[in-house]
């Protein structure tokens, strides 16, 4: 791509302690990409995400967010310019509505007297969430039922729909199709791809590697804490990203 990327980080380090969690780590991300996150346990994921998203800042290093140098003192900060993170348990309250759900945090309040009073516009909320979970294809009979009575994949097919309605700039996905079945992940994957066709840039974390290789356009591969690949999605095969991952050939990895 030509375009600079919408977010980045160089060089980024992070340790704890005498253990090394990133070492001079970087990652690109443009606009309308999808970039795959891989690599084993303990490969340095799940630090990087919390480093993109203001939960950690890092040792050594910077993130850039539109080629202007940024210094997250929380995931807030990162929230308002733009950046948003679903993590794994999805951040849903089961006993509030969707729309609730898709609102928490962002209230909207009714106009005038009621307004001041506190009282908030569930049917315009109502409204809104529905557009906004149909721009990024989220496919409900009805956004005013408790999130208790969706299945898995439509819960996180919400948290993403969330994620995507307000995100601006950037979302970081950390494992969101784990625990689902074909069926479901496919719901969520149809909406990671809209969220890219809407110029968003995505990061996919993930250990589902044909998730990875079906919907991503690049991938950088994490083992120990450094970036050993950084490739086109397209230049990898099942056994190649499996290699890349372990360090091992695909015949020796099926052995361990």
């Amino acid at each position: 791509m030509a375009e600079a990327p919408i977010y980045e980080a160089r060089g980024v380090s992070k340790s704890y302690g005498s253990v090394v969690a990133l070492e001079n780590v970087d990652l690109a991300l443009h606009a309308g990409e999808v970039v795959g996150l891989v690599g084993d346990n303990g490969a340095g994921k799940s630090t990087l995400v919390k480093v993109l998203s203001g939960v950690h800042q890092p040792d050594g290093g910077s993130v850039y967010l539109d080629g202007v140098q940024r210094s997250w003192r929380s995931p807030h900060e990162a929230l308002e310019a733009g950046i948003e993170t679903l993590y794994q348990d999805a951040g849903l309250c089961p006993d509030l509505s969707v729309n609730a759900n898709v609102f928490l945090g962002r209230e909207r309040l009714r106009p005038g007297l009621l307004g001041k009073l506190g009282v908030l516009d569930n049917k315009a909320m109502a409204a809104t969430t529905r557009e906004q979970l149909e721009q990024v294809g989220v496919d409900l009979t009805g956004v005013r039922r408790t999130v208790s009575k969706l299945s898995g994949g439509q819960r996180q097919a919400v948290a993403i729909g969330r994620a995507v309605a307000w995100a601006r700039k950037v979302i970081i996905l950390d494992e969101p199709t784990n625990h689902l079945g074909a069926r479901q992940s496919g719901e969520v994957l149809r909406v990671i791809r809209r969220a890219r066709d809407r110029g968003l840039g995505v990061v996919f974390i993930s250990h589902t590697l044909p998730h990875v290789l079906e919907t991503t356009d690049r991938t950088v591969v994490l083992r120990l804490g450094r970036v050993v690949a950084d490739e086109p999605t397209s230049t990898f095969t099942p056994d190649s990203l499996l290699k890349a991952i372990t360090g091992l050939t695909a015949e020796r990895a099926a052995d361990v």
